[in-house]
């Protein structure tokens, strides 16, 4: 069979890694000389590594990483209330799995956001879907949805997370309608998929940011008692790096 039309054929039936390694293998006197149990393992394997980048890209863009983070760029070596141990159980995502919630808090700079963005590209990289959203953002796609009346539509997505990220929580001011909206969201994913919110506000002051004493209870219920309580501290990383650019 001539060789165009068979890495044509692999192409109309979506299989673009075999395709892509048939060609590598015409290319290389060395691989043609392999047996047919080779060439095809390593067609195979391709495939599989070419579905798998295609899968990470899909749940990279669905998620919407408010930066670039990565788990193996996150300095350790600088004490931020948060031991080894810590971090250990926060990057082996079984957290994930197990349904269960991260609260990190701590003054502005601290990395707060940095380290969710950091965990949540993990979570892709696990196979895991993310969403993120700054809550003010999550806000206005709120009063998008409403708008359309597909509010509901919108509740669905995210439900479907298996992770999602809310950061800056605390920064906007919140409606009676937000905050509702905002238990229907968490309840929709209690005991069923993971929150991580990243908030300037101690955790003791978040019932007050939520208004209606009863709508509170009911969220913090939701992310408070199955959740890792982490607050991080020290000097503001942000003022440090912007410093070291003067510097230099």
């Amino acid at each position: 069979m001539l060789t165009e039309p068979l890495i044509q054929q692999l192409h109309d039936l979506r299989l673009k890694g075999m395709a892509a390694s048939l060609e590598q293998q015409l290319s290389s006197t060395e691989t043609t000389a392999r047996s047919f149990e080779d060439r095809l393992g390593l067609m195979i394997q391709h495939e599989i590594t070419e579905r798998s980048s295609y899968r990470l890209a899909q749940r990279l863009r669905w998620a919407k990483l408010p930066m670039s983070a990565c788990l193996e760029d996150l300095d350790t070596r600088t004490a931020r209330g948060m031991d080894r141990a810590q971090l250990a159980q926060l990057t082996d995502l079984a957290w994930i799995k197990q349904h269960l919630n991260v609260l990190l808090t701590g003054p502005t700079g601290v990395g707060k956001s940095y380290l969710a963005a950091a965990l949540a590209h993990a979570a892709c990289r696990a196979d895991f879907s993310v969403r993120c959203f700054r809550l003010p953002r999550l806000i206005d796609e709120l009063t998008r949805y409403s708008a359309m009346q597909k509010r509901s539509a919108l509740f669905k997505q995210l439900a479907r997370a298996d992770l999602l990220v809310l950061d800056d929580f605390g920064l906007a001011p919140l409606s009676d309608q937000t905050v509702r909206d905002l238990l229907a969201i968490l309840d929709d994913r209690y005991d069923r998929a993971s929150t991580l919110i990243t908030s300037q506000l101690p955790l003791d002051q978040w019932h007050a940011y939520l208004g209606d004493r009863t709508v509170a209870d009911a969220i913090l219920d939701r992310l408070v008692h199955n959740a890792y309580k982490i607050n991080l501290k020290g000097d503001s990383m942000r003022k440090a790096r912007n410093a070291q650019r003067r510097n230099h």
